[in-house]
């Protein structure tokens, strides 16, 4: 009897640490996109994309409460669909995509603000400069897959001042006001997969 006894809260511990340790989540790059936005002379907005990305999930909780989040983002895969503007971005004005080639995200604490809404905390890394963000995110549902894998869509957003970072290029207009604003808005879609029979 104690020996069943025994091996039984062995069992409890090894389910207990796998579990602790989380399901680690894979991004789905075909499904997933980084967007940006910033005001151009006061009356409009330029958006643009990092074409290049990855991005970690992992979490042990269905209601992803315990999650830990992380990416990084290529700063020369910046793309606006103008060659000129976006040549400018990676240079030392903007990203300095040679000295800095990445962007990242890393999480530190995951608050449920609703049924499917979320505060992700954590620190992002511009031009080497870290500054503590917070994500305002909308879990867009959980599925499963015709291949039967499990899949969770998020939408994540931020709002950021460049001049904070470094990014402190820029020319003031007669009327007043920047040719580039200083906010720059963000916006995470992700979609993410888990292994099978997780």
């Amino acid at each position: 009897m104690k020996f069943a006894v025994a091996v039984m809260s062995i069992l409890v511990l090894v389910s207990s640490a796998a579990f602790g340790q989380g399901t680690a989540w894979r991004m789905d790059p075909a499904h997933s996109k980084v967007e940006f936005g910033v005001k151009h002379m006061v009356i409009s907005e330029v958006t643009g994309i990092f074409k290049e990305f990855d991005a970690t999930l992992s979490s042990s909780k269905p209601d992803f409460t315990d999650a830990v989040f992380s990416a990084n983002i290529k700063t020369a895969s910046v793309s606006t669909d103008n060659t000129m503007r976006d040549n400018h971005l990676r240079s030392d004005d903007f990203l300095n995509a040679e000295k800095y080639p990445a962007i990242t995200f890393k999480s530190t604490r995951v608050e449920k603000t609703g049924d499917d809404s979320y505060k992700v905390y954590g620190d992002l890394t511009i031009r080497d400069v870290t500054k503590p963000v917070i994500l305002d995110t909308k879990l867009n549902g959980v599925i499963k897959d015709p291949m039967g894998n499990q899949r969770a869509g998020f939408t994540a957003t931020t709002s950021i001042n460049r001049f904070d970072y470094g990014v402190k290029w820029n020319r003031a207009i007669e009327t007043g006001g920047l040719i580039a604003g200083d906010k720059v808005t963000i916006t995470l879609n992700m979609e993410f997969v888990a292994p099978k029979g997780s």
